[in-house]
């Protein structure tokens, strides 16, 4: 396994960097009925995808922006290799703490630093590349993605969300804030935990192509839950949600109207 590597943290003016609230993380959105409908898609995709990965094996996971670890340590705790790398230091340090608590530090490494030093890292390449939640609040989300299919191995798979500018759209519709859609979903002052640079599906397909990266599959992520008119039925009636979610989610139209998108990506077979 790599060694951690002591590196300056360079960072854009306009990037995000949740230091300051990564506790509010945890309460808002790690603890809370979206958040476990989230992780349970993502682990549901991943499993299917990590089935088809022959022999079995050890793989070289990279979870970058991995905030509080809960994927990367599910991961770990099949015997997986896991580098998580974060540009917060207190997301990295609950992480840290997490994996001493399940007894798998030892099969990770934790890099202070964003996504745009990976070139820098030297940490060659990856069977699992994961990026999720992290391009809606990066500046040159372009230059991100061609920086994360540089870090896949020829045969590796990369596990892409990203926050769904449509979908953003279709609920602040629902919601009735008209002048907000009309104002190209833009305000004067962000809230805390509201993406930058929330994006449309066609732009990032677009970019995907031109990288020759291969979508292997598509989920939407929270495709009934943020459209819910009785909010309370998401806690009272979670399991029925929750199988309602992973039944329909990788089916059209709803699984483009999922608040994320998930993609699968591999490189294109020549």
């Amino acid at each position: 396994m790599s060694k951690k590597k002591k590196q300056r943290v360079v960072t854009t003016p306009r990037d995000r960097n949740f230091s300051d609230i990564a506790g509010k993380f945890k309460n808002n959105i790690y603890g809370t009925t979206k958040g476990k409908i989230r992780e349970a898609v993502l682990q549901r995709d991943l499993d299917e995808a990590l089935a088809t990965i022959k022999p079995k094996r050890a793989l070289r996971v990279l979870d970058v922006g991995g905030g509080q670890g809960q994927l990367a340590l599910y991961l770990a705790l099949q015997g997986h290799l896991v580098t998580l790398i974060d540009v917060s230091e207190e997301m990295l340090g609950l992480a840290r703490e997490r994996a001493v608590n399940a007894d798998v530090s030892q099969s990770m490494v934790f890099i202070h630093a964003p996504l745009q030093a990976i070139p820098e890292l030297d940490l060659g390449q990856f069977d699992l590349v994961l990026c999720h939640a992290v391009l809606e609040w990066v500046v040159d989300q372009q230059s991100a993605l061609s920086i994360l299919r540089s870090s896949l191995a020829p045969e590796g798979i990369l596990s892409l969300m990203y926050f769904n500018k449509s979908a953003q759209r279709l609920a602040n519709m629902v919601y009735g804030n008209f002048d907000y859609v009309a104002n190209g979903l833009k305000v004067k002052q962000k809230v805390g935990l509201s993406p930058n640079q929330p994006l449309e599906s066609h732009l990032v397909d677009k970019w995907l192509q031109e990288l020759d990266l291969n979508q292997i599959s598509k989920t939407g992520v929270r495709c009934f839950h943020d459209y819910l008119r009785e909010l309370d039925k998401a806690e009272s009636q979670f399991n029925a949600l929750l199988d309602m979610e992973l039944k329909y989610n990788r089916t059209e139209p709803y699984a483009s109207i999922g608040r994320y998108t998930h993609l699968l990506l591999d490189h294109k077979r020549l």
